[in-house]
Parts: C-alpha cells; sequence; structure tokens
C-alpha cells in the first residue's frame, strides 16, 4: 500500500515554499537576458578585479617565453616548483563539479539540481588553468603538440611512459567529457533564453546554441539518455584523471613519492577541495542574485557534509603516509617523514595544513556550523588554503632532500611564480563571471521539475518511494 510521503521540515527542502516555473525563470534568467545596464555593481568590479589579474597573467607568460623558466624558482633539486604545485591543486578543484553533476544523477539526489551547473562550469574553468601549467613548464611551450600521436617527418613519436604524456591524455579526456556534459545539460535552459529573448542577438545567440531543441517527447527522451549515458561516463573520469596525476608521483622512486596510498589519498583531496571550493562560488552567488530559495540551507548543508566527509579521509591519508614511512624501515622515507614534520625549512607549511585541512573542518560536525554560509564560506577558504599548502609540501619539500645530502638544496619561489598563480584567478574570475552573465547558472529546467513536484507531493520527489518502501517492509512484517 502507498503511502503519502511526510511533509518535508523547512530545513531539509531543496527549493523554497510557493515556487514556480515562471518565477524560476524570472529568478535565473533574469541577469542573463537583462541588458548592459541591468548588470550589478559588483559584477563590473569582479570583472575588472579580473580583468587586471588577467593582465598579469599574460604578461607573466610572455616575460616566461621571452626570458625561459629561469624567472622561476625551481632548481636542482627542486625541477618541479610552483607550476605543478599549482597544477595539482586547479585540477583538483575542478573535480567537485563532476562528482556532483554525475555522481549525484547517478544516484538520484534531487538536491544537485541548485548547484550541479555552475560547478560544472567552475570544473571547466579550472582545468583551463591546470591544463595550460605543463605546458608552460615544459621550456618550449610552442611545441607542446610534440605530445601529440600525429605523422611528421620528423618521426617523432610521443614516449607514453612518461607522466607528461599520462597527464595530457587524462586532461584531455576529462576535459572534453566535462564540455560536452555541461553543454548537453545547458540545451533545454538555452530553448528557454531563446524563446524569452527580447534582442534579436539574444535570440540568434540562443537559437544557434539550443540546437534546435522543440521540447517533443522523443527530444526529451533523446536527451536524458545522453544525458545519463555522459554521466555515466563521467563518475569514472572523477576517480581516473587524480588517480592518473597521483601516478606522476607514485611511480618514481623519490621517498615521500614511491607510495601506493597516492591515487585514492589524491582523489580524496581533490573533491575535498572541490567542494570547498563550491561553497565559496555558492554562498555570494545565492546572496547576489537572491537565489535563498534555490540554494537552500540543505545545499550548504550536503555540501559541507561532504567536504568533511572527504577531509577526513584527507587527515586520514595523512596518518597512512607517516605510518607506512615508519613501517617501512626505510632511512630514506623515515626521513622524508621527519624532515616534512620537524624541517627547519619547511616544517610550518606541514603544521599550517594540518590546521587547515585537519582542525578547520571539525565545527562541520555541528549542525548550526553547516547551516551558517559565513562560517562555511571562511572554512571553505582556509581549506583551500590547506590544499594549496599540501600539494606544496608534496611537491617542493619532498624534492629539496633526496638520497644524497650532496645534492641537497633549498626552493625559495620568485615573484613570476605567484604573479602566474595570481593571473590564473583572472582566467577563472573572468570565465566565471561572463558565464554568470550570458548563460543561467541555475539548471532551470530541473528545478521546475522539483518546483511541480513539491507543489503536488513534497520536496524531495524520491520520498514517496523511501515511504512506500518502508511501508511495504512494515506491512511483509
Amino acid at each position: 500500500m502507498s503511502v503519502r510521503s511526510p511533509r518535508i521540515p523547512e530545513t531539509h527542502r531543496v527549493i523554497g515554499r510557493g515556487q514556480t516555473s515562471a518565477g524560476i525563470d524570472d529568478v535565473v534568467n533574469a541577469p542573463v537576458l537583462g541588458g548592459v545596464g541591468s548588470t550589478p555593481r559588483w559584477w563590473w568590479i569582479g570583472m575588472g578585479i579580473s580583468l587586471a589579474l588577467l593582465g598579469v597573467y599574460l604578461v607573466s607568460i610572455v616575460v616566461l617565453i621571452t626570458v625561459g623558466t629561469g624567472i622561476w624558482g625551481n632548481n636542482v633539486p627542486v625541477a618541479w616548483g610552483m607550476p605543478i604545485i599549482n597544477f595539482v591543486w586547479w585540477i583538483g578543484i575542478g573535480h567537485a563539479g563532476t562528482l556532483i553533476s554525475a555522481a549525484l544523477l547517478l544516484f538520484r539526489q534531487p538536491w544537485r539540481t541548485s548547484i550541479n551547473r555552475f560547478a560544472e562550469a567552475m570544473t571547466i574553468f579550472a582545468v583551463v588553468n591546470a591544463g595550460l601549467y605543463p605546458i608552460l613548464h615544459l621550456g618550449r611551450p610552442w611545441v607542446f603538440y610534440w605530445l601529440l600521436p600525429y605523422p611528421n617527418t620528423y618521426g617523432l613519436f610521443p614516449q607514453f611512459r612518461s607522466p607528461l604524456d599520462w597527464d595530457l591524455f587524462a586532461i584531455g579526456t576529462y576535459a572534453s567529457v566535462s564540455v560536452l556534459f555541461w553543454f548537453i545539460g545547458l540545451i533545454p535552459d538555452l530553448a528557454t533564453l531563446r524563446d524569452r529573448a527580447t534582442t534579436k542577438f539574444q535570440r540568434l545567440l540562443y537559437a544557434t546554441l539550443a540546437l534546435g531543441w522543440n521540447g517533443s517527447a522523443k527530444a526529451w527522451q533523446r536527451y536524458q539518455r545522453a544525458y545519463l549515458l555522459l554521466a555515466a561516463l563521467s563518475f569514472p573520469l572523477v576517480l581516473s584523471v587524480h588517480s592518473t596525476i597521483a601516478m606522476d608521483f607514485a611511480v618514481s622512486q623519490v621517498p615521500g613519492w614511491n607510495n601506493t596510498i597516492m591515487p585514492p589519498y589524491f582523489v580524496a583531496g581533490a573533491v575535498f577541495a572541490g567542494f570547498a571550493m563550491v561553497l565559496i562560488l555558492a554562498i555570494p552567488l545565492r546572496k547576489a542574485f537572491g537565489l535563498e530559495n534555490l540554494i537552500t540551507m540543505r545545499h550548504l548543508d550536503n555540501s559541507a557534509k561532504l567536504m568533511l566527509a572527504t577531509g577526513m579521509i584527507v587527515v586520514y591519508g595523512y596518518g597512512v603516509e607517516l605510518f607506512d614511512a615508519w613501517y617501512s624501515g626505510l632511512e630514506f622515507e623515515r626521513f622524508m617523514a621527519l624532515n616534512r614534520v620537524f624541517g627547519a625549512d619547511h616544517g610550518w607549511a606541514f603544521w599550517l595544513l594540518i590546521l587547515a585541512n585537519g582542525v578547520a573542518i571539525q565545527p562541520l560536525w555541528f549542525r548550526s556550523i553547516r547551516r551558517n554560509p559565513l562560517a562555511l564560506f571562511v572554512i571553505a577558504v582556509i581549506v583551500s588554503i590547506g590544499m594549496w599548502l599540501e600539494r606544496f609540501v608534496i611537491v617542493a619539500v619532498t624534492l629539496t632532500k633526496d638520497f644524497l645530502p650532496s645534492s641537497w638544496g633549498d626552493y625559495v619561489s620568485t615573484f613570476w611564480d605567484w604573479s602566474l598563480y595570481l593571473g590564473t584567478f583572472g582566467v577563472f574570475g573572468t570565465l566565471f563571471l561572463l558565464f554568470i552573465r550570458l548563460l543561467p547558472s541555475i539548471a532551470t529546467t530541473e528545478m521546475k521539475e522539483l518546483a511541480h513536484h513539491d507543489a503536488h507531493h513534497g520536496s524531495d520527489p524520491f520520498e514517496e518511494i523511501r515511504a512506500d518502501a518502508v511501508a511495504e517492509k512494515g506491512g511483509a512484517s
């Protein structure tokens, strides 16, 4: 016997009460379809800051190409410095978008619908930054295409044993699938923008991007089939891409890197950093555009729970690393662990990352903190800093001291290291601000489905299924 789902408490809702299809379109699409004069002042301020940082980025690249990689702090033995640190950091941020979109879709989680769109965009923009770093790190970035297997008169062919080639194929696959997944999900919303456009340019733009969408039953069937197939393809990529990045380190013989825990440890860290960035973007976005009824406290609460869970896995990984170093019985591994923790040069970085990634997330055990936007924003920023410090410890601190004391060295970053890194925020900020101005930042079609179900049954479309299962189990007993 079927039972009606109980009334969903306000704090557990994935959409505010009384939302209608027209109301959702008005709230989400107003910033997109409005003219230049309707663009809020904060958007122009943010775009100005982002363009300034983008200019710094372009200047840094010009100086890098004209002078060479000697402008960085890379040296012997620290051949991988800030460029690889920032590469791993950005690729980690790009993981939460695909996890939210693909994994939560496959697991039928309705709370994904309000945050998956801008999280997917975040993934693409973060991967753009991450993908440029290995190319710039080549020293001769203008011949990066030599990494591709293509017929040529020089007889060149990629060295498939090189981690550089692994990165090329991993990032290329991840980026292409993420863009395709993001765009497929946009098509129904682009058709809505096409139909509501007020200017000829907008109608032409969105009609072209909507690919002739007509909303027929056949179109919806093909759309949902393609969307689910891409979700099923994207979910394993979340695990494989950062595992590939981890293998860049794990296949070496460097003490502190040659460790089988690297792939799962890196994946957990990537999702951890990714959800921190989702909160950093979601909290200001819901306030700036008045999206509190669409990005509800449940979204913040669930994102904080996932950030706490993956953060505890990362902290567990830190402990396993130290345990493995002791249990291995190798003096090189034991020394590297001690150098990371108590080293006179960079020991501070380890303890700061423990504070940022281990201690700062502990308030998330409390529901009141998980539902406090300001506290969540501060914790998410601290986590992002901590995850950068983790990459610094793994890459730079590990390379300063290897097997022979005679080859030990130190690492000091330069102005151009930091200018290139800060410039990537300009790339990310410019792309993200253009995205929220030109395209809907929330999946309006999926939100309308939730609003329709909420009006007739309750906020959670899967609550009735769970209630039916409970009732059947009780009847059987």
